[in-house]
């Protein structure tokens, strides 16, 4: 069975850094693509970046220059690096796996979802 397990998440102040992991099971990450987005109560799910199975990243602009996203294939995990956190950056955080090439923005394009980390960041 093909899971998706986040970690990592909590409070933060602005300026803070913070790093969730998503680790996977019942499949290899590195073969697909993998995404984190986050969701506020009574929004939708936003995109917030993506890395394809090359390894290319791509990130939502309101966090470029700020997070990271990278794998560790050899934890079949993936990990977004918070930095210079912002309160605006408080939300549930999700992962999402799809398989293919190609990392798409919209969430019903994902095939697996982990149930979600809350990060907060005070002021």
């Amino acid at each position: 069975q093909e899971t998706l397990l986040e970690s990592g998440g909590g409070s933060a102040q602005t300026g803070g850094s913070l790093r969730l992991s998503c680790t996977a099971s019942g499949f290899i990450a590195s073969h697909w693509c993998m995404a984190w987005f986050h969701q506020d109560p009574g929004k939708e799910r936003e995109w917030v970046g993506s890395v394809t199975t090359d390894g290319t990243t791509t990130l939502a602009d309101s966090v470029k220059g700020r997070f990271t996203l990278y794998r560790d294939n050899s934890k079949n995990t993936l990990h977004l690096q918070m930095n210079s956190l912002r309160p605006e950056d408080t939300s549930m955080y999700y992962c999402a796996a799809t398989l293919g090439m190609i990392c798409y923005v919209n969430d019903y394009q994902y095939n697996y979802w982990g149930r979600g980390t809350q990060v907060t960041v005070s002021s």
